[in-house]
This record gives structure tokens, C-alpha cells and sequence, in this order.
């Protein structure tokens, strides 16, 4: 086992992430050592590296927290994860605090987020607590016909939207509308069309649309053309023409844009759940009693609870929801290339960064 890795680390907002080799081993009690297959790039490491949104650890940081991987070294109480392949959740939980206990772990206070309050994902190796790792059934992998680096992305890009469906309660027969249909928003899709809704999506590019249309999406609206008023009108008819419910809405904002918060607020109707799923740091202005008078809610959604990963990623094993169409494998040694044309909008799928073995 060599004891040299490496990884790419963010130095300072915009700067070139810089590559630099680590001693990875060993973990100490109730840690593991992963061999990292691949990691994503989420919309999260672009705000933290060209917008300086705050993070955490102090920098030089490696960033990544969409990670698969197989188990190299096990600390003391963590053997039975030795040699396993895994998905390493994007929030991981102490385990043990009241929040914890409670079914609140995406919010425990001793949360540890790889590549935000840990060294991160874009790298050869990566040391995590065992603690909510997600096993990975290498049988149905290859039946399925993935390798570990393609999964990366369930653990935020699926797992993330997996949770904002189970906590707006969808179910066989509501009405789901998902605004913004990049990385997490063409899964929030597909997994709300999975859970049985039917789903609208809502975008400003006109080929995710038309290609959202082959997986899950039954409306696809593209909200350059259709704003406002207008658009809730349209909805509104569809509805009445499919016999969907007209009030009690699923709304997921996924596009983390100011117009897609304006968007997401203004299809508020009586009884509805908005989901908050993307981030960003824009403000944008809204009259707040509009919950009140509609008796709607409005929730937030960081990261998803490591016991609903195993669930997520069998509706990918299980090919109930589409993952080869949205990703696309780099080397990891092309990570600035990489981060430069998502920034640039040039991806038309999600990157997953892959070492070089």
C-alpha cells in the first residue's frame, strides 16, 4: 500500500487549485482511508471557489464531497468496512448528539462535510469517519452496468433531491414542479416521477428541457418564453386537462438563481410545500404572508439523512431513475479545465474528477 496520495486544493478564491501529495494513512479509531473511484463537481464547489462563499476548514482545501470509493484502511472498530465499496455521504452526522437522535442529522452541530469541514473529495484518497457510509452492492453495480466513479453523484446530486421529495411528502398522484433542471433539478425529476407525481420541469435551456421531457418530466416549460402570471396559468390549465390536483403543489426550487427562488415563490398555492434545494447568495424580496394565507410551508433541504442513501442509490442500481445520460468522466489532473467550463455553463453533464490510478 503506497503512503503517498494526493490531492487538489483551493488556495484562495479564483486562484489555480494546486496539486500536492499527503500521507493518507493511517485512520485513527472509527475512520477509514477510501481509495477515492471518483468525485463530483457540485454547484457548491464552484460558490466556494469563485464566489467565496465560506467555508469551514481553513484553505489550502480540497473541495469535493460528491465521493465513491472502496476502503483501503480501517481503524480500530471500522474493520468491517475494510476492502467495502462505498459512497461517503456529503453530510456526515456525529451519530450520537440529540439532533442526531432525534432524525435530525443533516443539522447535528458536529456535522462533517468533506471539502468544507474536511479535506475533500478531489483527491486519490480521502480519511472520513465510518460513521453512515453507504455500501455499495458491487454485484448489482455491474448488473447495471456502472463502475464506482459513475455513482459519485448520488451522494448530494441524488441523495439531495431524495430527501426534499420524502420531506415534501410526494406521493402517487401529486402534482410536483421542479425549477431548474441542471445537476440535482433533472434527478429531483426523476425521482419525484419515481415516487409517483407528476411532474412539471422548468428551466431557460431549451435542450435540458427537451431531453428532461424523456425522463420523467410529463410538462416542460421553459421560463424565458413563459413568466409570471403566465406561467401558473399554464400550469393551471394542464391541470385541469390531466385532472391533477389544483391545490397542495410539490414546488422544488433546485436552480439556486434569484429568478428561480422569484419563480418558485410566485407558484405558491393553497396547501402547497416549497422545497428550497439549491443555494445561493443572492437575496431576493417576497411578501412572506403568502404561506400564511395559502396555509403553505416552506423547507429547507441541506444534504440528506445517511439513512435514506441506501434507498437512493437502489432507484439508480434499479434503473427507476437515469444516471449515465447526465455525467461525464475527467481526469481529476484536468480539474481547473473542469471547473473553468462548468463555471462557464459549457457542461452539459455533470463532472465527475476521476484519479489517476
Amino acid at each position: 500500500m503506497s503512503e503517498v496520495g494526493y490531492r487538489w486544493s483551493m488556495t484562495a478564491v479564483g486562484e489555480p487549485l494546486v496539486r500536492s501529495e499527503f500521507n493518507p494513512f493511517p485512520p485513527a479509531a472509527g475512520e477509514v482511508v477510501v481509495e477515492v473511484a471518483g468525485c463530483g463537481v457540485c454547484h457548491t464547489d464552484l460558490g466556494y471557489y469563485y464566489d467565496g462563499v465560506r467555508f469551514n476548514h481553513p484553505a489550502p482545501l480540497a473541495l469535493g464531497h460528491e465521493i465513491s470509493g472502496r476502503v483501503v484502511a480501517a481503524g480500530a472498530g471500522a474493520e468491517e468496512w475494510q476492502g467495502k465499496a462505498v459512497l461517503i455521504p456529503a453530510v456526515i452526522p456525529c451519530g450520537t448528539c440529540d439532533l442526531c437522535l432525534s432524525g435530525h442529522g443533516t443539522i447535528c452541530r458536529q456535522q462533517l462535510m468533506p471539502g468544507n469541514d474536511i479535506q475533500g473529495g478531489f483527491a486519490s484518497h480521502i480519511k472520513v469517519p465510518a460513521r453512515g457510509l453507504c455500501p455499495v452492492d458491487e454485484k448489482k453495480l455491474s448488473a447495471a452496468g456502472f463502475e464506482l466513479a459513475d455513482i459519485s453523484v448520488v451522494a448530494d446530486a441524488v441523495t439531495t433531491p431524495y430527501q426534499a421529495v420524502v420531506q415534501a411528502e410526494v406521493a402517487k398522484g401529486d402534482l410536483a414542479i421542479v425549477i431548474g433542471i441542471g445537476g440535482v433539478g433533472s434527478y429531483a425529476v426523476q425521482v419525484a416521477n419515481a415516487f409517483g407525481a407528476t411532474v412539471i420541469a422548468i428551466d431557460v435551456d431549451q435542450a435540458k428541457l427537451d431531453n428532461m421531457a424523456k425522463y420523467g418530466a410529463a410538462l416542460t416549460i421553459n421560463s424565458r418564453e413563459v413568466q409570471g402570471k403566465d406561467l401558473k396559468k399554464v400550469i393551471q390549465t394542464f391541470v385541469k386537462e390531466k385532472g391533477l390536483p389544483a391545490t397542495c403543489w410539490k414546488i422544488f426550487e433546485c436552480s439556486g438563481t434569484t429568478p428561480g427562488q422569484d419563480t418558485a415563490f410566485g407558484l405558491l398555492t393553497f396547501g402547497a410545500t416549497l422545497s428550497v434545494v439549491g443555494f445561493t447568495m443572492n437575496k431576493i424580496e417576497l411578501r412572506l404572508s403568502n404561506l400564511m394565507a395559502f396555509h403553505a410551508r416552506a423547507l429547507g433541504n441541506w444534504g440528506c439523512l445517511t439513512e435514506l442513501y441506501p434507498a437512493a442509490l437502489d432507484l439508480v442500481l434499479d434503473k427507476r431513475i437515469a444516471l449515465a445520460p447526465f455525467i461525464e468522466k475527467h481526469p481529476l489532473d484536468q480539474i481547473n479545465e473542469v471547473f473553468a467550463e462548468a463555471h462557464a455553463h459549457k457542461l452539459t453533464r455533470r463532472a465527475i474528477l476521476v484519479p489517476k490510478k
